[in-house]
């Protein structure tokens, strides 16, 4: 979860200026900031780990920091609803949201059920549920010490998402988009082509497009895989409030080992 945020924070500045570089310096620019990624990432985590109405956390986490920015027109809709419904939403929101259910599933089939549970309430469309459980998926098989390999096989295998392409194959024809299906592949690659975590941050703000969503999806993967530098860690939580604070805490408390 702290992957996504800082995948999150990082990529918020590069999100409208985008660049075409890995080596941009420094990590965090002085201008980074957490956007709705985080809100939300933090919204859902606080569903999952204290068994409440994603709905209620969503919106009330939305309303608290709305002044974030950042919010897609019709989720900033749903927001505001006081009877919200799905609105069958392709996007990429669901995935960048939904790292606490790949860290608290304890099965394969429990993470996707519990993404499928975060991400239906707005993202009942096939394409922005694919790539909820997709990233979801990615996220447990990691933890649980599958290789590249295998977790690009199997993520083939179930959501039929070409991740043969590499990073530099990707990044001079990639624009912005906020299309599931056209980015969370992007930043899956961008994660499982990584040989550390900031190397797959810096993979995903150099292929431009959505920044910090992808930067978040391939942060939050990268996480499972690599941990997070000490460095980076305490960087990204510096940016966070204590009641974000006090939600990821309770997150790691309860993930499975």
């Amino acid at each position: 979860m702290l992957g996504a945020i800082c995948g999150d924070i990082i990529g918020s500045w590069y999100e409208f200026r985008n660049i075409k570089v890995k080596d941009f310096q420094p990590l965090f620019h002085k201008g980074a900031k957490f956007t709705d990624d985080t809100v939300c990432t933090v919204a859902v985590a606080d569903a999952l780990v204290h068994d409440l109405d994603p709905v209620v956390t969503l919106q009330r986490w939305g309303r608290e920091y709305w002044s974030n920015g950042g919010w897609g027109q019709r989720f900033n809709l749903w927001l505001a609803d006081d009877n919200p419904q799905p609105y069958n939403s392709w996007g990429n929101g669901a995935a960048m949201r939904v790292s606490a259910a790949g860290l608290l599933g304890t099965s394969l089939d429990d993470a996707l059920d519990l993404a499928h549970r975060v991400t239906v309430i707005t993202h009942d469309h096939p394409e922005g549920l694919k790539g909820a459980q997709a990233t979801a998926a990615a996220i447990w098989l990691a933890r649980n010490r599958k290789n590249s390999e295998e977790i690009r096989q199997a993520l083939v295998e179930r959501f039929g998402y070409r991740l043969d392409m590499t990073v530099d194959e990707i990044r001079p024809g990639y624009k912005f988009t906020e299309s599931s299906k056209d980015s969370v592949p992007q930043a899956l690659v961008c994660a499982l082509e990584a040989t550390d975590f900031e190397d797959a941050v810096r993979n995903a703000v150099s292929i431009g497009g959505d920044s910090d969503t992808i930067a978040a999806i391939a942060g939050s993967v990268a996480e499972a895989r690599f941990g997070i530098p000490d460095d980076i860690a305490a960087k990204a939580w510096s940016f966070l409030p204590v009641d974000m604070r006090s939600v990821m805490t309770a997150l790691y408390e309860q993930a499975q080992p």
